[in-house]
Protein backbone atom coordinates (compact mmCIF):
# COMPACT_ATOMS: atom_id res chain seq x y z
CA UNK A 1 0.00 0.00 0.00
CA UNK A 2 1.07 3.74 -0.72
CA UNK A 3 1.32 6.98 0.83
CA UNK A 4 -2.78 8.88 0.53
CA UNK A 5 -0.73 11.86 0.11
CA UNK A 6 -1.10 12.40 -3.77
CA UNK A 7 2.08 14.80 -4.30
CA UNK A 8 4.12 11.46 -3.36
CA UNK A 9 2.14 9.00 -5.40
CA UNK A 10 2.59 10.99 -8.51
CA UNK A 11 6.37 11.38 -7.76
CA UNK A 12 6.70 7.78 -7.04
CA UNK A 13 4.93 7.24 -10.30
CA UNK A 14 7.33 9.38 -12.12
CA UNK A 15 10.21 8.56 -10.60
CA UNK A 16 9.51 4.50 -12.04
CA UNK A 17 8.53 6.28 -15.25
CA UNK A 18 11.75 7.45 -15.55
CA UNK A 19 14.02 4.91 -14.79
CA UNK A 20 15.27 5.69 -11.55
CA UNK A 21 15.32 2.68 -10.18
CA UNK A 22 18.07 3.81 -6.97
CA UNK A 23 17.58 5.65 -3.68
CA UNK A 24 19.42 6.85 -0.19
CA UNK A 25 16.65 7.63 2.38
CA UNK A 26 17.89 9.43 5.78
CA UNK A 27 15.45 8.94 8.74
CA UNK A 28 12.81 11.69 9.50
CA UNK A 29 9.00 12.17 10.32
CA UNK A 30 8.11 14.56 7.75
CA UNK A 31 9.79 12.52 4.53
CA UNK A 32 8.28 9.09 5.56
CA UNK A 33 5.85 9.10 3.39
CA UNK A 34 8.03 9.71 0.56
CA UNK A 35 10.17 6.75 2.21
CA UNK A 36 7.76 4.55 2.83
CA UNK A 37 6.53 4.79 -1.08
CA UNK A 38 10.27 4.05 -2.35
CA UNK A 39 10.45 1.19 -0.02
CA UNK A 40 6.96 0.10 -0.98
CA UNK A 41 7.72 0.40 -5.10
CA UNK A 42 9.24 -2.77 -5.99
CA UNK A 43 11.17 -0.75 -9.19
CA UNK A 44 13.13 0.99 -6.57
CA UNK A 45 16.17 -0.27 -4.36
CA UNK A 46 16.62 1.41 -0.86
CA UNK A 47 19.62 2.35 0.82
CA UNK A 48 20.01 3.57 4.40
CA UNK A 49 22.30 6.27 5.61
CA UNK A 50 21.64 7.99 8.82
CA UNK A 51 24.01 11.56 8.33
CA UNK A 52 22.61 13.49 5.36
CA UNK A 53 25.75 14.87 4.96
CA UNK A 54 27.71 11.57 4.26
CA UNK A 55 24.42 10.34 2.34
CA UNK A 56 24.15 12.70 -0.43
CA UNK A 57 28.00 11.70 -0.91
CA UNK A 58 26.71 8.08 -0.97
CA UNK A 59 24.37 8.90 -3.35
CA UNK A 60 26.77 10.79 -5.39
CA UNK A 61 29.02 7.61 -5.48
CA UNK A 62 25.97 5.56 -6.66
CA UNK A 63 25.17 8.11 -9.91
CA UNK A 64 28.93 8.19 -10.57
CA UNK A 65 29.19 4.24 -10.97
CA UNK A 66 25.97 3.49 -12.37
CA UNK A 67 25.31 6.52 -14.60
CA UNK A 68 22.17 6.83 -13.92
CA UNK A 69 20.25 9.55 -11.53
CA UNK A 70 20.10 8.60 -8.20
CA UNK A 71 17.80 9.92 -5.16
CA UNK A 72 18.78 11.28 -1.93
CA UNK A 73 15.41 11.86 0.10
CA UNK A 74 16.28 13.87 3.25
CA UNK A 75 13.38 15.00 5.95
CA UNK A 76 12.63 19.17 6.56
CA UNK A 77 14.60 21.73 7.93
CA UNK A 78 18.21 21.86 8.07
CA UNK A 79 18.73 18.16 6.40
CA UNK A 80 18.45 19.55 3.03
CA UNK A 81 21.30 21.83 3.98
CA UNK A 82 23.32 19.18 4.56
CA UNK A 83 23.34 18.03 1.44
CA UNK A 84 24.51 21.53 -0.47
CA UNK A 85 28.13 20.32 -0.45
CA UNK A 86 27.52 17.21 -2.28
CA UNK A 87 24.87 19.19 -4.40
CA UNK A 88 27.76 21.41 -5.39
CA UNK A 89 30.31 18.37 -6.06
CA UNK A 90 27.65 16.72 -8.42
CA UNK A 91 26.99 20.36 -10.38
CA UNK A 92 30.84 20.61 -10.89
CA UNK A 93 31.04 17.17 -11.74
CA UNK A 94 28.13 16.79 -14.03
CA UNK A 95 26.82 13.69 -11.92
CA UNK A 96 22.52 13.35 -11.88
CA UNK A 97 21.85 13.44 -8.63
CA UNK A 98 17.99 13.74 -7.09
CA UNK A 99 17.74 15.50 -3.97
CA UNK A 100 14.05 14.97 -2.60
CA UNK A 101 13.64 17.17 0.58
CA UNK A 102 10.43 16.92 2.63
CA UNK A 103 8.84 20.28 3.95
CA UNK A 104 6.06 21.84 5.95
CA UNK A 105 2.90 23.26 4.38
CA UNK A 106 4.48 27.34 3.13
CA UNK A 107 1.88 29.04 5.75
CA UNK A 108 4.08 27.75 8.32
CA UNK A 109 7.40 29.11 7.14
CA UNK A 110 8.61 31.61 9.78
CA UNK A 111 5.89 30.58 12.42
CA UNK A 112 8.11 29.70 15.07
CA UNK A 113 7.58 26.10 13.98
CA UNK A 114 10.26 23.34 14.26
CA UNK A 115 12.04 22.16 11.45
CA UNK A 116 10.96 24.54 9.28
CA UNK A 117 12.72 26.55 7.07
CA UNK A 118 12.30 28.67 3.57
CA UNK A 119 13.56 25.39 1.81
CA UNK A 120 11.95 26.04 -2.17
CA UNK A 121 15.14 27.18 -4.32
CA UNK A 122 17.33 27.17 -1.37
CA UNK A 123 20.03 25.32 -3.32
CA UNK A 124 19.00 26.90 -6.71
CA UNK A 125 22.68 27.46 -6.93
CA UNK A 126 23.43 24.04 -7.75
CA UNK A 127 20.75 22.79 -8.90
CA UNK A 128 19.56 22.67 -13.07
CA UNK A 129 15.95 22.58 -12.08
CA UNK A 130 14.52 23.25 -8.78
CA UNK A 131 10.46 22.25 -8.35
CA UNK A 132 8.12 22.88 -5.14
CA UNK A 133 5.25 20.58 -5.83
CA UNK A 134 1.99 21.37 -4.74
CA UNK A 135 -0.64 19.43 -2.28
CA UNK A 136 -2.95 18.55 -5.44
CA UNK A 137 -6.72 19.18 -5.00
CA UNK A 138 -7.91 20.20 -8.26
CA UNK A 139 -7.28 18.52 -11.87
CA UNK A 140 -4.67 21.70 -12.49
CA UNK A 141 -3.35 20.96 -9.73
CA UNK A 142 -2.88 17.76 -10.10
CA UNK A 143 -1.20 18.47 -13.79
CA UNK A 144 1.40 20.96 -12.32
CA UNK A 145 2.64 18.40 -9.81
CA UNK A 146 3.14 16.31 -12.80
CA UNK A 147 4.54 18.99 -14.83
CA UNK A 148 6.84 19.75 -12.22
CA UNK A 149 8.38 16.05 -11.53
CA UNK A 150 8.61 15.64 -15.41
CA UNK A 151 10.90 18.92 -16.27
CA UNK A 152 13.23 18.13 -13.15
CA UNK A 153 13.49 14.48 -14.16
CA UNK A 154 14.27 15.54 -17.59
CA UNK A 155 16.65 17.76 -15.97
CA UNK A 156 18.33 15.59 -14.38
CA UNK A 157 18.88 13.51 -17.45
CA UNK A 158 20.97 16.13 -18.67
CA UNK A 159 23.86 15.46 -15.86
CA UNK A 160 23.15 17.48 -13.66
CA UNK A 161 21.73 17.97 -9.78
CA UNK A 162 18.12 18.73 -9.25
CA UNK A 163 15.93 19.51 -6.21
CA UNK A 164 12.13 18.53 -5.44
CA UNK A 165 10.66 19.65 -2.66
CA UNK A 166 8.10 18.27 -1.11
CA UNK A 167 5.66 19.52 1.37
CA UNK A 168 3.31 17.48 3.40
CA UNK A 169 0.65 18.27 5.36
CA UNK A 170 -0.52 15.97 8.79
CA UNK A 171 -1.06 13.60 9.18
CA UNK A 172 1.47 12.10 7.35
CA UNK A 173 0.94 8.15 8.03
CA UNK A 174 -1.84 7.05 6.42
CA UNK A 175 -0.85 4.14 3.56
CA UNK A 176 -4.00 3.37 2.17
CA UNK A 177 -3.82 3.35 -1.10
CA UNK A 178 -2.92 -0.15 -3.47
CA UNK A 179 -1.80 1.50 -6.69
CA UNK A 180 0.27 4.21 -7.58
CA UNK A 181 -1.67 6.64 -10.24
CA UNK A 182 -1.08 6.83 -14.15
CA UNK A 183 0.77 9.35 -15.10
CA UNK A 184 1.98 11.15 -18.26
CA UNK A 185 5.88 10.92 -19.01
CA UNK A 186 7.41 13.90 -20.73
CA UNK A 187 10.38 12.75 -22.47
CA UNK A 188 13.10 14.82 -23.97
CA UNK A 189 15.02 14.39 -27.77
CA UNK A 190 18.05 16.48 -28.24
CA UNK A 191 18.66 15.20 -32.24
CA UNK A 192 22.17 15.47 -33.52
CA UNK A 193 22.74 18.40 -35.87
CA UNK A 194 22.77 15.61 -38.76
CA UNK A 195 19.49 15.54 -40.53
CA UNK A 196 19.27 11.54 -40.80
CA UNK A 197 18.55 11.98 -36.36
CA UNK A 198 16.07 14.61 -36.89
CA UNK A 199 13.76 13.01 -39.37
CA UNK A 200 14.19 9.74 -37.55
CA UNK A 201 12.83 11.66 -34.43
CA UNK A 202 9.76 13.45 -37.19
CA UNK A 203 8.76 10.01 -38.14
CA UNK A 204 5.91 9.66 -35.81
CA UNK A 205 4.16 12.65 -36.91
CA UNK A 206 4.81 11.31 -40.66
CA UNK A 207 2.99 8.27 -39.85
CA UNK A 208 -0.13 10.30 -38.25
CA UNK A 209 -3.32 10.09 -40.10
CA UNK A 210 -4.91 13.17 -38.71
CA UNK A 211 -1.07 15.50 -38.54
CA UNK A 212 -1.53 18.97 -36.90
CA UNK A 213 1.24 21.67 -36.55
CA UNK A 214 0.82 24.53 -34.33
CA UNK A 215 2.72 27.53 -34.53
CA UNK A 216 3.06 30.30 -31.99
CA UNK A 217 4.78 33.73 -32.25
CA UNK A 218 8.15 34.05 -34.13
CA UNK A 219 10.12 34.77 -36.75
CA UNK A 220 9.09 33.48 -40.03
CA UNK A 221 11.30 30.47 -40.69
CA UNK A 222 10.37 28.93 -44.13
CA UNK A 223 7.55 29.08 -46.68
CA UNK A 224 4.81 26.72 -45.20
CA UNK A 225 3.02 26.08 -48.09
CA UNK A 226 4.63 22.91 -48.78
CA UNK A 227 3.60 21.96 -45.95
CA UNK A 228 -0.24 22.93 -45.56
CA UNK A 229 -0.57 20.31 -48.45
CA UNK A 230 0.50 17.51 -46.05
CA UNK A 231 -0.66 18.79 -42.36
CA UNK A 232 -2.81 20.81 -40.95
CA UNK A 233 -0.95 24.08 -40.14
CA UNK A 234 -2.46 26.44 -37.45
CA UNK A 235 -0.61 30.09 -37.42
CA UNK A 236 -1.75 33.33 -36.73
CA UNK A 237 -0.39 36.54 -38.29
CA UNK A 238 2.50 36.85 -35.09
CA UNK A 239 4.32 33.08 -36.47
CA UNK A 240 3.86 33.37 -40.58
CA UNK A 241 4.97 35.53 -43.72
CA UNK A 242 1.84 34.68 -45.14
CA UNK A 243 -0.27 35.89 -42.10
CA UNK A 244 -2.78 34.27 -39.67
CA UNK A 245 -6.12 32.73 -39.75
CA UNK A 246 -8.84 34.22 -37.74
CA UNK A 247 -8.78 30.94 -34.77
CA UNK A 248 -11.77 32.58 -33.10
CA UNK A 249 -13.55 32.84 -35.70
CA UNK A 250 -13.38 29.18 -36.60
CA UNK A 251 -12.89 27.08 -33.67
CA UNK A 252 -16.50 27.43 -32.12
CA UNK A 253 -17.36 26.26 -35.64
CA UNK A 254 -16.20 23.28 -34.96
CA UNK A 255 -15.36 22.73 -31.28
CA UNK A 256 -17.81 19.45 -30.99
CA UNK A 257 -16.99 17.63 -34.47
CA UNK A 258 -14.66 14.89 -33.62
CA UNK A 259 -13.83 14.77 -37.17
CA UNK A 260 -11.07 18.02 -37.38
CA UNK A 261 -9.69 16.36 -34.22
CA UNK A 262 -5.84 15.44 -35.00
CA UNK A 263 -3.81 12.42 -33.94
CA UNK A 264 -0.52 14.31 -33.61
CA UNK A 265 0.48 17.85 -32.85
CA UNK A 266 3.60 19.03 -33.07
CA UNK A 267 4.00 23.17 -31.86
CA UNK A 268 6.45 25.61 -32.36
CA UNK A 269 7.25 29.18 -31.49
CA UNK A 270 5.93 31.22 -28.50
CA UNK A 271 2.40 32.61 -27.47
CA UNK A 272 -1.02 32.77 -29.55
CA UNK A 273 -3.52 35.32 -29.33
CA UNK A 274 -6.21 32.99 -29.74
CA UNK A 275 -8.18 31.75 -26.50
CA UNK A 276 -10.35 29.58 -28.25
CA UNK A 277 -7.74 27.39 -29.94
CA UNK A 278 -5.80 27.02 -26.76
CA UNK A 279 -8.94 25.82 -24.85
CA UNK A 280 -9.78 23.78 -27.58
CA UNK A 281 -6.32 21.92 -28.04
CA UNK A 282 -6.61 21.57 -24.05
CA UNK A 283 -10.10 19.54 -24.40
CA UNK A 284 -7.85 17.07 -26.56
CA UNK A 285 -7.81 13.64 -25.36
CA UNK A 286 -5.12 12.75 -23.23
CA UNK A 287 -3.92 9.92 -25.56
CA UNK A 288 -2.95 12.29 -28.33
CA UNK A 289 0.97 12.99 -28.27
CA UNK A 290 1.42 16.63 -27.98
CA UNK A 291 5.24 17.30 -28.68
CA UNK A 292 7.25 20.65 -28.48
CA UNK A 293 10.21 22.23 -30.40
CA UNK A 294 12.24 24.39 -28.54
CA UNK A 295 15.16 25.57 -28.75
CA UNK A 296 16.24 25.67 -25.27
CA UNK A 297 14.45 22.82 -24.32
CA UNK A 298 12.25 23.83 -21.73
CA UNK A 299 8.72 22.97 -21.03
CA UNK A 300 6.21 25.31 -22.01
CA UNK A 301 3.04 23.01 -21.48
CA UNK A 302 0.33 25.49 -22.51
CA UNK A 303 -1.93 22.96 -23.87
CA UNK A 304 -1.57 20.52 -20.62
CA UNK A 305 -1.11 17.66 -22.58
CA UNK A 306 2.46 17.65 -23.35
CA UNK A 307 4.34 14.46 -23.91
CA UNK A 308 7.64 15.41 -25.83
CA UNK A 309 10.15 17.95 -25.97
CA UNK A 310 12.07 17.90 -29.40
CA UNK A 311 15.10 20.23 -28.06
CA UNK A 312 15.93 22.01 -32.02
CA UNK A 313 15.42 24.92 -33.46
CA UNK A 314 12.19 25.30 -35.65
CA UNK A 315 14.02 26.51 -38.69
CA UNK A 316 15.58 23.08 -38.54
CA UNK A 317 12.66 20.79 -37.94
CA UNK A 318 10.21 23.02 -40.32
CA UNK A 319 13.07 21.98 -43.06
CA UNK A 320 13.56 18.82 -42.29
CA UNK A 321 9.19 18.30 -42.66
CA UNK A 322 9.72 19.96 -45.92
CA UNK A 323 12.55 17.53 -46.86
CA UNK A 324 10.41 14.60 -45.58
CA UNK A 325 7.11 15.90 -47.25
CA UNK A 326 8.93 16.47 -51.00
CA UNK A 327 10.17 12.65 -50.73
CA UNK A 328 7.05 10.79 -49.07
CA UNK A 329 4.06 13.26 -50.48
CA UNK A 330 1.59 11.09 -48.54
CA UNK A 331 -0.68 10.68 -51.38
CA UNK A 332 -2.93 7.82 -49.19
CA UNK A 333 -6.57 8.55 -48.85
CA UNK A 334 -6.24 8.51 -44.61
CA UNK A 335 -4.56 11.70 -44.49
CA UNK A 336 -5.17 13.75 -46.99
CA UNK A 337 -9.23 14.40 -46.26
CA UNK A 338 -8.17 15.52 -42.31
CA UNK A 339 -6.19 18.39 -44.28
CA UNK A 340 -8.59 19.15 -47.30
CA UNK A 341 -11.45 19.39 -44.88
CA UNK A 342 -9.73 21.97 -42.58
CA UNK A 343 -7.95 23.80 -45.52
CA UNK A 344 -11.37 24.43 -46.53
CA UNK A 345 -12.36 25.47 -43.20
CA UNK A 346 -10.28 27.85 -42.76
CA UNK A 347 -10.30 28.87 -46.50
CA UNK A 348 -13.55 29.80 -45.71
CA UNK A 349 -12.89 31.73 -42.44
CA UNK A 350 -10.75 33.78 -44.44
CA UNK A 351 -12.80 34.76 -47.50
CA UNK A 352 -15.59 35.24 -44.87
CA UNK A 353 -13.83 38.04 -43.94
CA UNK A 354 -11.90 39.47 -47.01
CA UNK A 355 -15.18 39.59 -49.11
CA UNK A 356 -17.23 41.71 -46.39
CA UNK A 357 -18.07 45.26 -46.04
CA UNK A 358 -18.44 46.09 -42.32
CA UNK A 359 -19.99 49.62 -41.42
CA UNK A 360 -17.44 52.62 -39.95
CA UNK A 361 -15.88 50.13 -37.58
CA UNK A 362 -12.37 49.70 -35.89
CA UNK A 363 -13.24 46.03 -37.81
CA UNK A 364 -13.44 48.59 -41.74
CA UNK A 365 -10.25 50.39 -40.13
CA UNK A 366 -7.97 47.79 -40.33
CA UNK A 367 -9.45 46.02 -43.01
CA UNK A 368 -8.67 49.27 -45.25
CA UNK A 369 -5.58 49.58 -43.81
CA UNK A 370 -4.06 46.36 -44.36
CA UNK A 371 -5.44 46.61 -48.06
CA UNK A 372 -3.96 49.45 -48.52
CA UNK A 373 -0.53 47.83 -47.09
CA UNK A 374 -0.61 44.93 -48.90
CA UNK A 375 -1.57 46.72 -52.55
CA UNK A 376 1.92 48.49 -51.90
CA UNK A 377 3.59 45.90 -51.47
CA UNK A 378 4.52 44.43 -47.92
CA UNK A 379 8.53 44.60 -48.54
CA UNK A 380 7.89 48.46 -48.32
CA UNK A 381 6.25 48.03 -44.71
CA UNK A 382 7.04 46.46 -41.17
CA UNK A 383 3.78 46.26 -39.02
CA UNK A 384 3.27 46.52 -35.50
CA UNK A 385 0.07 45.76 -33.33
CA UNK A 386 -0.65 46.32 -30.27
CA UNK A 387 -2.09 43.79 -27.69
CA UNK A 388 -6.10 43.25 -27.02
CA UNK A 389 -8.11 44.15 -29.49
CA UNK A 390 -5.67 45.39 -32.14
CA UNK A 391 -3.60 42.09 -32.38
CA UNK A 392 -6.85 39.78 -32.86
CA UNK A 393 -8.02 41.89 -35.72
CA UNK A 394 -4.69 41.25 -37.36
CA UNK A 395 -5.50 37.46 -37.33
CA UNK A 396 -8.59 38.33 -39.35
CA UNK A 397 -6.87 40.81 -41.91
CA UNK A 398 -3.07 40.57 -42.16
CA UNK A 399 -2.20 38.58 -44.96
CA UNK A 400 1.22 38.90 -43.48
CA UNK A 401 3.77 38.96 -41.13
CA UNK A 402 3.53 41.43 -37.87
CA UNK A 403 5.05 42.07 -34.50
CA UNK A 404 3.59 42.52 -31.39
CA UNK A 405 4.66 41.98 -27.49
CA UNK A 406 3.40 39.06 -26.76
CA UNK A 407 6.08 37.67 -24.93
CA UNK A 408 3.79 39.12 -21.49
CA UNK A 409 0.84 40.44 -23.61
CA UNK A 410 1.09 43.78 -21.61
CA UNK A 411 -0.52 47.07 -23.02
CA UNK A 412 2.31 48.74 -22.35
CA UNK A 413 5.50 49.86 -25.24
CA UNK A 414 3.50 49.34 -28.24
CA UNK A 415 4.05 53.19 -29.69
CA UNK A 416 7.49 52.89 -28.41
CA UNK A 417 8.67 49.40 -29.69
CA UNK A 418 7.19 50.60 -33.62
CA UNK A 419 8.98 54.11 -32.78
CA UNK A 420 12.40 51.61 -32.02
CA UNK A 421 11.60 49.77 -35.36
CA UNK A 422 11.41 52.75 -37.30
CA UNK A 423 14.87 54.56 -35.96
CA UNK A 424 16.54 51.59 -37.91
CA UNK A 425 14.98 50.80 -40.98
CA UNK A 426 13.91 52.88 -43.92
CA UNK A 427 10.61 50.83 -44.76
CA UNK A 428 7.44 52.63 -43.52
CA UNK A 429 6.66 51.34 -40.32
CA UNK A 430 2.53 50.71 -39.35
CA UNK A 431 1.45 50.86 -35.92
CA UNK A 432 -1.71 50.50 -35.16
CA UNK A 433 -3.08 50.53 -31.69
CA UNK A 434 -6.04 50.90 -29.46
CA UNK A 435 -6.67 54.07 -27.10
CA UNK A 436 -5.67 52.40 -23.55
CA UNK A 437 -2.06 51.00 -24.88
CA UNK A 438 -1.88 54.59 -26.81
CA UNK A 439 -2.12 56.90 -23.95
CA UNK A 440 -0.33 55.23 -21.39
CA UNK A 441 2.80 54.90 -23.88
CA UNK A 442 2.35 58.60 -25.00
CA UNK A 443 5.58 59.27 -24.16
CA UNK A 444 6.50 57.43 -26.62
CA UNK A 445 5.90 60.44 -29.18
CA UNK A 446 8.48 62.30 -27.10
CA UNK A 447 11.88 61.50 -28.93
CA UNK A 448 14.04 62.99 -31.20
CA UNK A 449 14.36 60.04 -33.03
CA UNK A 450 11.27 60.14 -34.63
CA UNK A 451 11.05 60.56 -38.52
CA UNK A 452 8.30 60.54 -41.34
CA UNK A 453 8.96 56.63 -42.10
CA UNK A 454 6.39 56.57 -38.60
CA UNK A 455 3.00 55.75 -39.35
CA UNK A 456 0.47 55.09 -36.05
CA UNK A 457 -3.36 54.43 -37.18
CA UNK A 458 -5.11 54.77 -33.80
CA UNK A 459 -8.24 52.63 -32.71
CA UNK A 460 -9.85 55.21 -29.74
CA UNK A 461 -13.50 54.03 -28.92
CA UNK A 462 -13.08 55.65 -25.78
CA UNK A 463 -12.29 52.59 -23.40
CA UNK A 464 -10.79 48.70 -23.23
CA UNK A 465 -13.52 47.87 -26.06
CA UNK A 466 -12.38 43.91 -25.76
CA UNK A 467 -13.71 43.94 -21.87
CA UNK A 468 -17.07 44.60 -23.60
CA UNK A 469 -17.27 41.40 -25.17
CA UNK A 470 -16.13 39.16 -22.49
CA UNK A 471 -19.61 36.94 -21.32
CA UNK A 472 -20.60 37.70 -17.59
CA UNK A 473 -18.91 40.79 -17.73
CA UNK A 474 -21.68 42.97 -18.54
CA UNK A 475 -22.97 42.39 -14.88
CA UNK A 476 -20.88 43.91 -13.32
CA UNK A 477 -21.56 47.90 -13.18
CA UNK A 478 -17.76 48.75 -13.01
CA UNK A 479 -17.54 46.71 -16.28
CA UNK A 480 -17.18 50.60 -18.28
CA UNK A 481 -15.80 53.25 -15.79
CA UNK A 482 -13.36 51.03 -13.42
CA UNK A 483 -12.44 48.00 -16.02
CA UNK A 484 -12.35 49.05 -19.58
CA UNK A 485 -11.43 52.77 -18.68
CA UNK A 486 -13.88 54.71 -20.05
CA UNK A 487 -12.85 58.09 -21.41
CA UNK A 488 -12.90 61.44 -23.85
CA UNK A 489 -9.65 61.76 -24.57
CA UNK A 490 -8.40 62.04 -27.77
CA UNK A 491 -4.80 62.13 -29.38
CA UNK A 492 -4.94 65.71 -31.54
CA UNK A 493 -3.37 67.94 -28.38
CA UNK A 494 -0.54 65.43 -27.97
CA UNK A 495 0.43 65.20 -31.57
CA UNK A 496 0.78 69.30 -31.89
CA UNK A 497 3.23 69.02 -28.75
CA UNK A 498 5.05 66.70 -30.12
CA UNK A 499 4.95 67.69 -34.22
CA UNK A 500 2.97 64.58 -35.15
CA UNK A 501 1.09 65.28 -38.23
CA UNK A 502 -2.60 64.67 -37.26
CA UNK A 503 -5.69 63.52 -39.12
CA UNK A 504 -9.00 62.14 -37.22
CA UNK A 505 -11.58 60.05 -39.02
CA UNK A 506 -15.57 60.47 -37.23
CA UNK A 507 -16.89 58.30 -40.53
CA UNK A 508 -16.20 55.90 -43.62
CA UNK A 509 -14.98 58.83 -45.73
CA UNK A 510 -12.68 60.27 -43.48
CA UNK A 511 -11.72 57.14 -43.02
CA UNK A 512 -10.63 56.19 -46.59
CA UNK A 513 -9.19 59.74 -47.00
CA UNK A 514 -6.95 59.12 -44.21
CA UNK A 515 -5.96 56.04 -44.77
CA UNK A 516 -5.00 56.68 -47.92
CA UNK A 517 -2.88 59.98 -46.18
CA UNK A 518 -1.36 57.57 -43.44
CA UNK A 519 0.19 54.81 -45.53
CA UNK A 520 1.04 56.06 -49.19
CA UNK A 521 2.86 59.06 -48.96
CA UNK A 522 6.40 58.54 -49.04
CA UNK A 523 7.46 62.60 -48.34
CA UNK A 524 6.12 62.82 -44.61
CA UNK A 525 9.00 64.81 -43.08
CA UNK A 526 7.20 63.91 -39.12
CA UNK A 527 5.07 61.17 -38.10
CA UNK A 528 2.00 60.76 -39.07
CA UNK A 529 -0.96 60.28 -36.59
CA UNK A 530 -4.58 58.54 -37.99
CA UNK A 531 -7.39 58.88 -34.79
CA UNK A 532 -10.16 56.52 -35.93
CA UNK A 533 -13.34 58.11 -33.30
CA UNK A 534 -15.67 55.06 -33.13
CA UNK A 535 -18.39 54.19 -30.45
CA UNK A 536 -17.55 50.80 -28.66
CA UNK A 537 -21.49 49.64 -29.15
CA UNK A 538 -21.12 50.26 -33.43
CA UNK A 539 -17.96 48.24 -32.92
CA UNK A 540 -18.92 45.25 -30.76
CA UNK A 541 -22.18 45.41 -33.34
CA UNK A 542 -20.25 45.07 -36.28
CA UNK A 543 -17.95 42.35 -34.67
CA UNK A 544 -21.29 40.53 -33.87
CA UNK A 545 -22.66 40.56 -37.11
CA UNK A 546 -19.23 39.32 -38.58
CA UNK A 547 -19.47 36.24 -36.32
CA UNK A 548 -22.92 35.33 -37.10
CA UNK A 549 -23.08 35.92 -41.01
CA UNK A 550 -19.39 32.98 -40.71
CA UNK A 551 -21.83 31.04 -39.04
CA UNK A 552 -24.50 30.87 -40.65
CA UNK A 553 -22.17 30.45 -44.08
CA UNK A 554 -20.40 27.66 -42.18
CA UNK A 555 -24.04 26.16 -41.55
CA UNK A 556 -25.15 25.83 -45.25
CA UNK A 557 -22.01 24.68 -46.24
CA UNK A 558 -22.25 21.75 -43.86
CA UNK A 559 -25.76 21.38 -44.70
CA UNK A 560 -24.99 20.74 -48.46
CA UNK A 561 -21.69 19.13 -48.97
CA UNK A 562 -21.15 18.07 -45.49
CA UNK A 563 -18.17 18.70 -44.18
CA UNK A 564 -16.34 21.14 -45.64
Amino acid sequence: MYSDKENVNILTALLVAHGVTAAVVCPGSRNAPIVHNLDACPDIACYPVTDERSAGFFALGMAQQLQQPVVVCVTSGTAMLNVAPAMAEAWHQHVPLILISADRPAEWIGQQVGQTITQADALARFAACSVNLPQPLTPSQRWHCNRLVNEALMAVRQHRPVHINVPLSEPLFNFTIADLPQQRVITRATPHPDSADLHQLLQPLMAAQRPMLVIGQMTPAVQLDALKRRFVVLHEALSADDGGVPFDEEIPLIADDDSYRPDYVLYMGGTLVSKHIKQWLSGLDDDIPFVQVTDSGHVHDTFTHLTGLLQAPPRDVLQALIQLTNSDPADDATVLPYVDRWNALLQLARDHYDQLRPDFSQLLAVKLAQQSVEAMGTDGFVVHYANSQPVRLANIYAHHHVACNRGTNGIEGSTSAAAGCAAVTARRVLCVTGDLSFFYDSNALWNSNLTGNLRILLLNNGGGGIFRQLDGLQQSPARDRLVAATHDTHADGLCQQHAIDYRAAYGSQDLYSGITWLTQDDDAQRPRLLEVVTKPTADQQQWTQARQSLKLKYQSWKKDNGNP
